[in-house]
C-alpha cells in the first residue's frame, strides 16, 4: 500500500507539474496580455505599458518567468507595482492586481462556499442516486424500474441550469419557501445553533437542485452495477446459505456495486469542489466558481489562473483517494 501510494503522489506531482507548464503557456505565451489587461484600455501610454511589464517581470525571459512562478507557489514571491513592494506568501497562486490581493488569498475566502455547497450536494445525489438505482435494480423489469428509469432520463436531459433558475425564481422568489439570504458562514459571531440553521436555509435550494439533477446519473449507474453484482458468484453462494433476500442485496451485492460508482463520486465531487458556476451565479453564492466568472469579465488572469491550478490539484488529490478507496469497499480489490 505504501509503495502503490508512493508512485500515485509521483505521478500526480508529474500531472500538475504539466498543468502548471500548460496554464502558462496558454495565459503567458498566448493572445492574453496581462500587462495589456492591468493598463486598461484608457490612458494606456507606452510608458506606462512598459512599467506594468517590468513591475510583473514580463520583460524577462520566458523560462525565467515560469520558474519565477513556480517557485512562487512553494517559497513565495516578491513582486513591484506602481512602486510599492507586494508580497505574495506560499502558495502564491499568483497576485491580482485589479483587487490588489495575493490569488491564494482570494480562493481561501471564496472556498468555503464552494466546498459547503460541494458537501451537501455530494450527499444528496449519492445517497438518493444509489438508493433510487439499487431499488430499481432489486425489482429490475417491473413497472416501478422502468419509472424510475424513465424519471431519471426524463431529469437529466433537462439543461441544469434551466431547472436551477426555475427553481429559484419559483421557490425562492416567487413562493418564498426558501430564503433569497444566500450563503452564511457556519462558525459567524453568533450561537452556532442559530449560524447552522442560517447556513443550512441559504444553501438548502441550492443543495436540493444540484444534488437531485446530478444523482440521476448516479442513479443509472448504481443500477446498471448493482444488476452486475446480483449475478456474481459470490452472490448466489450467500443465496445458498439461506441469508436473506434484503441482506444479500443490500450486505453483500451493494457493496461490492459501490465499487466504480465510488469513481465517479470521487471526480464529480473534485469538479464540484473546482467552483460550481451555475449554481454559484444563479443562486448568488460567491464562492470560487462566481469568483472566476468574474475573473474572466475583468481580465484578472492571475486569478483564473489560480482557480486552475487549484482545481487541478484537487482533481489529482481525489484521484488518489478514490483507488485507496476501492481497497476498503471492495475486498476483492487489493492495492500491491
Amino acid at each position: 500500500m505504501v509503495g502503490y501510494l508512493i508512485r500515485r503522489i509521483v505521478a500526480g506531482i508529474s500531472v500538475l507539474f504539466m498543468v502548471t507548464v500548460a496554464t502558462f503557456t496558454i495565459f503567458f505565451l498566448g493572445p492574453a496580455d496581462p500587462a495589456a489587461a492591468l493598463c486598461g484600455s484608457r490612458n494606456c501610454s507606452p510608458e506606462r505599458y512598459m512599467a506594468i511589464k517590468r513591475s510583473l517581470g514580463l520583460d524577462q525571459p520566458k523560462v525565467e518567468q515560469f520558474f519565477s512562478f513556480l517557485g512562487g507557489i512553494f517559497a513565495g514571491r516578491t513582486l513591484q507595482s506602481g512602486g510599492f513592494v507586494k508580497e505574495c506568501p506560499a502558495p502564491c497562486f499568483g497576485y491580482s492586481f485589479i483587487q490588489n490581493r495575493p490569488v491564494s488569498v482570494i480562493l481561501a475566502e471564496n472556498l468555503p462556499v464552494t466546498v459547503s455547497i460541494a458537501l451537501g450536494a455530494s450527499v444528496i445525489m449519492l445517497t438518493v442516486g444509489v438508493l433510487i438505482g439499487s431499488y430499481a435494480a432489486i425489482n429490475r423489469g417491473t413497472t416501478i424500474d422502468k419509472a424510475l428509469v424513465a424519471m431519471s432520463l426524463t431529469l437529466s436531459s433537462l439543461p441544469y441550469y434551466v431547472l436551477a433558475l426555475l427553481a429559484f425564481l419559483v421557490l425562492a422568489v416567487q413562493l418564498q419557501i426558501f430564503p433569497r439570504t444566500g450563503y452564511h458562514p457556519l462558525l459567524g459571531d453568533g450561537p452556532f445553533f442559530l449560524d447552522l440553521l442560517k447556513w443550512v436555509q441559504g444553501l438548502l435550494l441550492a443543495w436540493l437542485v444540484l444534488g437531485l439533477v446530478m444523482s440521476t446519473s448516479y442513479a443509472r449507474f448504481s443500477r446498471a452495477s448493482m444488476i452486475e453484482a446480483l449475478g456474481e458468484d459470490f452472490v448466489r453462494t450467500a443465496r445458498a446459505k439461506g441469508l436473506s433476500p434484503r441482506r444479500v442485496q443490500f450486505r453483500h451485492a451493494l457493496r461490492a456495486a459501490l465499487a466504480p460508482v465510488v469513481t465517479i463520486f470521487g471526480l464529480d465531487l473534485a469538479g464540484l469542489m473546482g467552483g460550481t458556476i451555475f449554481t454559484e451565479r444563479i443562486f448568488n453564492l460567491k464562492g470560487i466558481g462566481y469568483m472566476a466568472v468574474d475573473a474572466v469579465f475583468n481580465l484578472d488572469l492571475p486569478i483564473i489562473m489560480g482557480t486552475v491550478l487549484f482545481a487541478s490539484i484537487v482533481i489529482v488529490a481525489m484521484n488518489i483517494i478514490v483507488d485507496v478507496a476501492y481497497s476498503l469497499i471492495d475486498p476483492r480489490v487489493r492495492l500491491g
